[in-house]
């Protein structure tokens, strides 16, 4: 006869199932809407918000199996498919929000499928990084400012790469449709050095609140993910310098950003990869 413990453990995951199933699908139809009104070139509006709701509704379906995953009796889960679902939650939701009253919605276009992707890679492969829920405040913050950082950095990111391909298009004079329904470039830079800005000084705020709880760099195999940390933070720093005095912009300002996320990446993900994964830490 199977154990209570086993019933209740498969009725939780089928439970899930049904709410990750819904959510997957509303994230990629909202994705794919999306898209299908940037090919239009539809500029309006009122034309996104109906596709901003079905993320909204798909991002609180997330968020409830987020809740069950992440808050466990001994702590926080923080495993490496848990904090990869959380990051690309945290990012649709701050996506679906700003594109209310900013330009962003187009971003949407590959984040809200990549959320449906990191969620249905939670529900496949558990992991398990618990942070004790004894921790001291000092840990908290500094895992909520870098979670926050981060998203939007990735945001930063994802603006990048829209920049790039409508500068790319501009100056090959064969702007298409859905190059016309873009915000204008100025429009399109601005938002994108206002993201940089915030994140770096949530970032800036992140590595300060780390030097208050680390005690052994190296015995707790954060040395790799510090180096990064601190080599995205000058890389932005520079970026932020340079547009102030030297008004950096197009193709230099988008350079810059992607190497600044690739170092976050690999600080991030790549380093809890390498350690929880690779080497089973």
């Amino acid at each position: 006869m199977p154990s209570f413990a086993l019933l209740r453990d498969i009725h939780q995951s089928m439970t899930t199932l049904y709410i990750a199933i819904p959510a997957l699908i509303l994230y990629f139809v909202a994705g794919f809407k999306l898209g299908l009104r940037l090919s239009k070139g539809t500029q309006s509006p009122g034309a996104k918000r109906p596709l901003l709701a079905l993320g909204l509704v798909a991002a609180a379906l997330h968020a409830a199996i987020l809740y069950q995953n992440l808050f466990v009796v001994n702590g926080l889960n923080l495993g490496f498919f848990n904090t990869l679902s959380l990051l690309s939650w945290l990012i649709a939701v701050l996506v679906l929000f700003a594109a209310l009253t900013k330009p962003l919605e187009n971003i949407g276009i590959a984040v809200l499928p990549l959320a449906g992707i990191a969620l249905m890679l939670e529900q496949t492969f558990p992991s398990a990084h618990v942070v004790s829920g004894e921790a001291d405040i000092a840990l908290r913050l500094h895992i909520a400012i870098s979670i926050f950082a981060y998203s939007l950095f990735s945001i930063a990111a994802g603006q990048a790469i829209l920049l790039a391909v409508q500068d790319r298009h501009l100056h090959s004079k064969r702007p298409g449709g859905f190059i016309r329904a873009l915000p204008p470039l100025e429009t399109m830079e601005s938002l994108l050095f206002q993201l940089i800005a915030i994140g770096f000084i949530l970032q800036s705020l992140s590595l300060l609140s780390g030097m208050l709880y680390l005690e052994d760099l190296f015995a707790q195999h954060l040395v790799h993910k510090t180096v990064f940390s601190i080599i995205a933070w000058v890389i932005f720093a520079i970026l932020l310098l340079g547009r102030w005095r030297s008004g950096w912009r197009g193709r230099v300002a988008i350079r810059w950003t992607l190497g600044g996320f690739t170092a976050l990446l690999l600080a991030y993900l790549g380093s809890k990869w390498v350690l929880e994964i690779v080497l089973n830490r």
